[in-house]
């Protein structure tokens, strides 16, 4: 708070009246005069003075004739206005954008107007840029660019960032040099070290006398910056160039050390677009742990060069840009390695098993936030059938994503088992506790049999399916819900459903149906209804393409209901027709290989596939022989009609066969042998109650 004279009379006198509160006086009047003057103030009982007219006082005569100097402050600072009527003419402060740099040619005086009009904004003419002399200008221009800066993610934004705020109002050019490859956290980088010309930016030629100078639409190469001849500079160890950047702090071009490292930097004949004096600034960009670049600022011949406070400010900038660049180099590497992380938990690509197709979508909740709990899988099982899953781990991090693969591990392996759904969700409850005691996750397993037309389903705490029939209806399916995997000490039940021919399950996680604005119970009905919708489109006969049903049930989703990423699995059921199936049991004697040929030749000739009878007796015949060696109860054997032509062979014996080549002397191991130079495919597949031998011939 200022204080102010006691008295509205103006003291008179060589020297102030009283050591504070005086007012300063000058030999020479400074007060502008005519019609933007401002008013004189009047007197107690006189009216006060019209503008542009002159009072007594303001031409050097109080009412008394004596001779007075007038005030010469130029400011609001230690003035009075009158009571009865404010000043509402005083000058307004200084405006808090970032001033601009003038030309080398503009008066530089501290004192007089030119003092006031760089202080209060006022009488500078359209057009011209404010000159940034004080310390506070020069703190508000980096407080403004670092914020800039700081906005800025990914690289390109934080280059950009820099450009934008340090042209036109610090330099008229800048270029900015990245090394190549950028280093990314604490990894130590091998060979030479390497810079590219990442961007360059400068003041654009047009000018609007009403606004300085119009941004560039996008960013021009200036003519004179046409000369650099190389984008790459290789830093050579002990150069000149090599020593700047280890000095760190930016340094003028017109210093010995950075006219020695220019022509490094820019390249043969690229020193030309440096000016003279001290209107070029070589910034070294030192990250975290090394130098990471470097930026060159760069003044026109006639702006007024840079002084020795602007290299702090090149400094301020440079490490900010840095620093910048590190963080966002190394948050670009986090989020690949997510990104890779949840592309390798999920599927790469969804088997083909016989009697159902399938499809699948997974939508992260956000581009920033790519790593998820959720998954999906589809499962071969022996016998032609297949295990559907889906589950969703708590929570949206790399942890969730490593429990994520850590159970969607140990679903498949218990699936290898062919263990029942709720002994596989069992197993996993098991599983989650051994990881934590907060690992929790919820998980749908169902295994579908296309011979039985049937289908088993195990929940555990998981959104129940929706099962969409041939006819146009949608069907939410009774499962009983369980408890989540990682609850501990709990049951799981499974129930057996009717899946018929032409029905489309469809498996999701509760992204696709919960969010702020909805809860669980409205998103099923409503998924219920997009389903039941999205049938009538292609009549009761003919279901839905199963890619376009995918997509239409993930439109559902609104702007408000992306709040945790989404796994979907549609499954449409085929089945395999009765006609098409063959099955027998065969006691464990020496005469069932040959029961088994004939039954096989029998079940060819009904299906027309005659001329396949050699291969398959003999396949069959091996099969079973090494089936009956080792059984003791009663030996199944299966034969399916698709698109190809498969063979099952089961017994009680756990073991599993192996390939292995057969010695001259041995009289027997040759079987497999044939199996895996006939067959298009073979396979062994250890069950709760033995094993199954399998194999595939294409259909001629």
């Amino acid at each position: 708070m200022t204080e102010q004279p006691t008295s509205y009379e103006r003291p008179t006198g060589d020297g102030p009246a009283e050591p504070r509160g005086a007012l300063l006086r000058t030999s020479t009047p400074q007060r502008p005069s005519g019609a933007g003057a401002l008013p004189a103030q009047a007197r107690g009982g006189e009216p006060p003075a019209a503008p542009g007219t002159s009072t007594p006082c303001a031409q050097g005569k109080d009412p008394a004739g004596t001779s007075v100097t007038p005030d010469t402050s130029g400011g609001p600072e230690h003035a009075q206005t009158s009571a009865a009527e404010p000043d509402t003419h005083r000058p307004r402060p200084a405006p808090e954008t970032i001033p601009l740099q003038p030309p080398a040619g503009q008066d530089r005086s501290v004192g007089g107007s030119d003092d006031k009009e760089r202080r209060s904004g006022q009488g500078l003419p359209p057009g011209r840029p404010m000159p940034m002399r004080r310390d506070g200008d020069r703190l508000r221009f980096v407080g403004a660019a670092t914020r800039r800066i700081a906005r800025g993610i990914d690289l390109d934004e934080i280059v950009m960032g820099l450009c934008r705020a340090t042209v036109p109002t610090f330099s008229d050019a800048i270029l900015v040099y990245l090394r190549d490859p950028l280093p990314v956290g604490d990894e130590r980088p091998t060979g030479p070290v390497v810079l590219r010309l990442r961007r360059t930016d400068r003041i654009p030629e047009e000018r609007d006398t009403e606004n300085g100078f119009l941004p560039a639409l996008q960013p021009e190469q200036p003519a004179e910056l046409s000369t650099i001849t190389a984008e790459l500079c290789e830093v050579r160890p002990g150069g000149a160039l090599n020593e700047v950047l280890r000095g760190v702090r930016p340094v003028f071009a017109d210093t010995p050390a950075a006219r020695a490292a220019l022509p490094e930097l820019l390249g043969e004949g690229g020193e030309s677009i440096v000016p003279g004096g001290q209107r070029a600034i070589l910034a070294p960009l030192r990250g975290r742990r090394r130098v990471i670049g470097a930026a060159l600022f760069l003044r026109r011949p006639e702006r007024m060069a840079f002084e020795a406070d602007d290299l702090l400010v090149a400094a301020q900038l440079a490490t900010h840009s840095a620093l910048g660049i590190d963080k966002a180099v190394l948050y670009g590497r986090e989020a690949y390695i997510a990104d890779e992380l949840q592309r390798t938990m999920l599927p790469e690509t969804l088997p083909r098993p016989t009697g159902v197709r399938l499809a699948s979508r997974y939508l992260p909740a956000a581009e920033t936030a790519r790593v998820g709990g959720d998954w999906y899988d589809a499962i071969p099982l022996p016998g032609s059938r297949v295990a559907l899953v889906v589950g969703d781990v708590m929570g949206h991090s790399m942890t969730s994503a490593a429990i994520m693969g850590q159970l969607r591990t140990t679903a498949q392996t218990l699936a290898g088992l062919d263990l029942p759904p709720q002994e596989v969700l069992h197993h996993l409850d098991e599983q989650a506790q051994r990881l934590g005691t907060d690992r929790m996750a919820t998980c749908l397993y169902a295994v579908y049999d296309p011979v039985s037309h049937r289908i088993t389903i195990a929940n555990a705490g998981h959104p129940p399916p929706v099962l969409l029939h041939l006819g146009g209806r949608a069907e939410v399916l009774r499962v009983p819900p369980g408890a989540p995997i990682g609850v501990g000490g709990v049951d799981f039940e499974a129930v057996e459903l009717d899946a018929p021919a032409g029905a489309t399950l469809l498996l999701y996680t509760d992204g696709l149906v919960e969010s702020r604005l909805r809860d669980v119970w409205t998103g099923i009905e409503q998924l219920r209804e997009k389903l039941a919708a999205t049938a009538q489109l292609t009549g009761p006969d003919h279901p839905p393409p199963l890619e376009a049903l995918c997509d239409e049930v993930l439109d559902m989703l609104g702007p408000g209901d992306r709040d945790d990423d989404i796994a979907l699995l549609a499954a449409r059921f085929d089945g395999i027709a009765p006609s098409d199936v063959a099955y027998w049991y065969l006691e464990p004697e020496d005469a069932a290989p040959g029961r088994a040929r004939r039954l096989a030749r029998r079940a060819l000739s009904r299906w027309g596939m005659e001329d396949m009878s050699d291969s398959v007796e003999l396949l069959v015949s091996e099969v079973v022989t090494n089936a009956v060696r080792y059984a003791s109860k009663p030996v199944t054997l299966r034969l399916l009609r698709t698109d190809v032509l498969r063979c099952e062979v089961g017994d009680d014996v756990p073991q599993l066969p192996r390939l292995r080549q057969a010695r001259a002397t041995d009289e027997g191991g040759r079987g497999l042998y044939l199996v895996n130079r006939l067959a298009r495919r073979w396979g062994a597949t250890r069950l709760s109650t033995g094993k199954v031998v399998w194999f595939e011939l294409n259909r001629n």
